[in-house]
């Protein structure tokens, strides 16, 4: 019940046992929950995107302070994560199982662009990077450190409630028998390249999913097994 594919599953369990390739428009996975966003539990509320001031294209976020331009949203579990900026590092707690937790960064929307995290978890969730976020979709990579490592199209059907439909779900040994990764998502073109800890783990042509531009940001889950505890220690968003 460790595999990342598996929290979709537990979402919907129609959609269990789905192989591995293209997913059609009749076998989405759904996560439910009326529409809510998640508060910065240290800060202020977080504001709203059209108040933001303009942010370089290329950055390096080390979460040394809040900041107002992530705005974190939860699909599925009966409770809301806590967030929190504290000992410059992201940290996201879930107490209720089967909770997905969307963090969008709203400074820049981005055609080709390479994100990369230093990330921990407990082994009772996944970790990830978003690319091309918009209202159209975006591409999501979660990692486990069990080594399961999946690629996902996520939609939002209405606030609230998300359709994640599995592009890919696998296995790599560069996530295996850690609980600290590097881990690395690269949208250039057509292309989706996936990285852990240095290494391109795989390479995924999503020229069929149509998704060509938007915003980065991070994901968290938890399984079955409660609680769940991530820390991002920093984030890096550059060309190549």
């Amino acid at each position: 019940m460790k595999k990342l594919f598996f929290i979709g599953c537990l979402l919907l369990t129609s959609a269990c046992n789905l192989p591995i390739s293209t997913p059609t428009a009749d076998s989405p996975l759904t996560a439910t929950l009326p529409p809510s966003p998640i508060p910065v539990t240290d800060t202020q509320a977080v504001s709203s995107p059209a108040t933001l001031e303009p942010l370089p294209l290329y950055f390096t976020e080390e979460f040394d302070a809040a900041s107002p331009y992530w705005e974190f949203l939860q699909t599925g579990g009966t409770s809301a994560p806590l967030t929190s900026f504290q000992n410059g590092s992201l940290h996201v707690d879930i107490s209720s199982a089967d909770t997905w937790l969307v963090g969008v960064h709203n400074a820049n929307p981005y055609l080709n662009v390479f994100v990369r995290a230093k990330t921990s978890a407990t082994p009772t969730g996944s970790v990830g990077l978003i690319c091309r976020y918009s209202e159209d979709g975006w591409y999501e990579f979660n990692v486990s450190n069990d080594g399961t490592y999946s690629l996902l199209l996520g939609q939002w059907l209405a606030p609230g409630i998300v359709k994640y439909a599995p592009i890919i779900n696998d296995l790599s040994n560069k996530l295996t028998g850690t609980t600290t990764s590097e881990i690395g998502l690269f949208c250039e073109d057509n292309f989706l390249q996936l990285y852990a800890n240095g290494t391109m783990i795989r390479r995924v042509e999503v020229t069929n999913y149509g998704l060509t531009e938007g915003k980065i940001g991070v994901t968290t889950a938890s399984f079955a097994e409660i609680p769940m505890s991530a820390i991002f220690e920093w984030i890096q968003v550059s060309q190549d």
